[in-house]
């Protein structure tokens, strides 16, 4: 069940499909959605080393990188708040953030029930220095689960479910699976062997908690490492969104979060539903 949304407004192309992903899900399911900003202007204030003589043209890329990035912000808000408007979704509010660049959302997370996100648009606009360390920072801190969307809309009607055996993966589809986002999509299990001994009725096991939850299900055991394979895969099969969890062995080293995840939503032109 979906009764509210968190939705990141960051003023990147990645905001505009969050949007629209958002405010149809809020639709669908009569939930209210929360807009909050992500994109902290006082750290674009920084330009990097000036060399002498050079201080003004310093100040003025300071100040052409916070007008475009207000203007980007504002755009999205606008955009946010019209296509609320022409869904009849409530809009709760707007909320800013005042200082780290994900604080608030970390905060407003605790009382929402899915994060709408361009998590890929940390990489590529460069809203902090270490990308990665943001993204396992709102993982740890519960801002899961996270729709992190991509860079163009397209309707939900195929997901593919990654399933690594270990417990984060079936804790990730357990959430998909109770907040039920698209009722009307089909489901496809795939675990990769990756060179190692599968586990006895892994798939049987998902596929019958997922008919147990109304679903229609398609399984496949498949050679290969997820890392490498699944965004290709989930291409092969058409799918809309990507469901995985955690699939790391070693927990505190990946700082709760694995490798696959991390090296997929690196890459992901497909929408990925992550929870850990």
């Amino acid at each position: 069940m979906i009764k509210r949304i968190l939705v990141g407004l960051g003023g990147t192309p990645f905001t505009a499909a969050a949007t629209q992903w958002a405010t149809e899900l809020g639709d669908l399911h009569q939930a209210q959605l929360t807009g909050v900003t992500i994109v902290h202007t006082k750290k674009l204030e920084n330009v990097g080393p000036v060399p002498a003589g050079a201080d003004a043209y310093a100040q003025r890329m300071r100040e052409k990188n916070i007008k475009v990035s207000k203007e980007g912000t504002e755009q999205a808000i606008s955009m946010f708040k019209e296509h609320c408007s022409n869904q009849q979704v409530v809009c709760r509010r707007i909320q800013y953030e005042q200082g780290d660049t994900f604080e608030a959302m970390i905060d407003e997370a605790r009382f929402n029930d899915l994060i709408v996100f361009g998590l890929r648009s940390i990489f590529e606009y460069g809203f902090v220095a270490d990308p990665d360390k943001a993204i396992i920072k709102l993982m740890r801190n519960g801002v899961r689960p996270i729709l992190a969307v991509a860079e163009n809309y397209r309707p939900v009607k195929k997901v593919v479910v990654a399933i690594s055996g270990s417990m984060e993966s079936a804790k990730a589809l357990r959430d998909f699976l109770l907040l039920n986002p698209w009722p009307k999509a089909s489901i496809r299990f795939v675990h990769f062997k990756n060179n190692k001994e599968p586990e006895p009725f892994l798939l049987e096991k998902a596929s019958d908690y997922c008919q147990a939850h109304g679903f229609e299900v398609h399984t496949e055991m498949v050679d290969g490492n997820p890392r490498s394979d699944l965004l290709s895969y989930a291409h092969d099969h058409q799918a809309d969104l990507i469901v995985m969890g955690n699939s790391s062995q070693n927990i505190i080293k990946r700082s709760l979060l694995g490798d696959t995840v991390l090296e997929t939503i690196h890459s992901a032109d497909i929408p990925l539903f992550l929870s850990q």
